[in-house]
């Protein structure tokens, strides 16, 4: 009785033991989880990826994703810079960070023979001047910072960046929190490059930029559109894909592609150098590129699709609608982001400090 007694107490305490070890990281150093399956770390945008998606790749690969966000490439940067190497193995980053970390030996090169649904990538997005031949990304999901308008209340008549300047419009604009995308709407209004760097054009820039402050309410580049749905906001300078999603819930607003020509984005999938599970991380980004997939990612965040049979099963109720699925007029007048030398980016930051403060 007493040898049974005992083994009762020990069996209680390993179980106890086990449970408070599994209240923690959900992966160990060699990326096993509490169940004992590999996990990948993916780091993405806030908003970006269906749960439904990752728990589908799970359950047809036995692979778990544990999927973390960030705000901004900026804050995706820093943040995997801060860690161990090897601590993300899946990213996001648009296009100029693409080249800014593929450049600082950040990346690892992919291996294209375990992608056989690159072939679904329309060929107008393949081998961008960010990353000639796609050697570290493959293309995810894109658009247009275009701006949105209530028109039920907005007696202004918006046509172009240069009109969200307007003095009736104060207090009303919930813009991104991106200062290239904000400086970048200023240049533009003023019929200069997103990439500006000469400092006397920056200055000017600066000038006009500061004006645009008391018209902008909140910034907000996780989810604009609750503050166009709730009503706080009548304005949104914000991605597509947030405007269509306002549009879906509220038929008074509508959008609006500025007439200077648009920011343009591409975001990218990428393998961080040092991954320790580099093999799974290329099996995740050839699950998100087969098709079926990718319908259900834009099902869900309805953002520019480069994935052409997507497309195709999503059929014309997303092809055919503008907010969705921006016009290649509006993309052939747009403008990428760039990478910027340091003393430029010094500028950049003090502008967008002086606006925020």
């Amino acid at each position: 009785m007493r040898k049974r007694k005992i083994w009762s107490v020990l069996l209680s305490v390993l179980l106890t033991a086990g449970l408070i070890s599994g209240c923690g990281s959900n992966t160990g150093e060699d990326g096993a989880g509490s169940s004992g399956k590999t996990t990948i770390n993916f780091f993405c945008w806030t908003e970006y990826m269906p749960q439904e998606v990752l728990d589908k790749f799970e359950d047809e690969t036995g692979i778990h994703v544990n999927m973390s966000t960030y705000s901004s490439n900026e804050d995706m940067l820093a943040k995997v810079k801060s860690e161990v190497e090897g601590t993300y193995d899946v990213i996001v980053p648009s296009d100029y960070m693409i080249e800014q970390m593929a450049s600082q030996g950040m990346l690892e090169e992919l291996d294209h023979d375990a992608l056989p649904n690159m072939s679904n990538i329309g060929s107008a997005y393949l081998s961008p001047s960010y990353d000639p031949g796609n050697r570290y990304s493959v293309p995810y999901q894109g658009g247009v910072a275009a701006i949105a308008v209530d028109t039920s209340k907005v007696n202004v008549d918006i046509t172009s960046y240069d009109d969200l300047f307007d003095p009736a419009l104060k207090g009303s604009i919930v813009a991104l929190d991106d200062y290239r995308a904000v400086i970048g709407l200023t240049a533009r209004s003023m019929g200069y490059s997103m990439n500006e760097t000469n400092p006397d054009t920056l200055a000017e820039i600066e000038a006009k930029l500061l004006t645009l402050k008391d018209n902008i309410k909140l910034y907000d580049s996780d989810s604009p559109k609750s503050a166009l749905i709730s009503g706080d906001c009548t304005i949104g300078f914000c991605w597509g894909a947030e405007i269509a999603l306002t549009m879906d819930e509220d038929s008074n607003y509508k959008i609006v592609y500025p007439s200077e020509g648009a920011y343009l984005f591409m975001d990218n999938l990428a393998i961080p150098k040092g991954s320790t599970h580099y093999d799974e991380a290329m099996q995740f980004i050839n699950f998100i590129l087969d098709p079926e997939n990718s319908k259900m990612i834009s099902e869900e965040f309805p953002y520019l699709n480069p994935n052409v049979k997507a497309i195709e099963l999503l059929g014309d109720e997303f092809a055919g609608n503008e907010a969705k699925n921006p016009p290649q007029e509006v993309i052939a007048a747009g403008e990428y982001v760039t990478n910027l030398d340091p003393d430029t980016i010094a500028i950049y930051d003090e502008m967008w400090t002086k606006l925020k403060q």
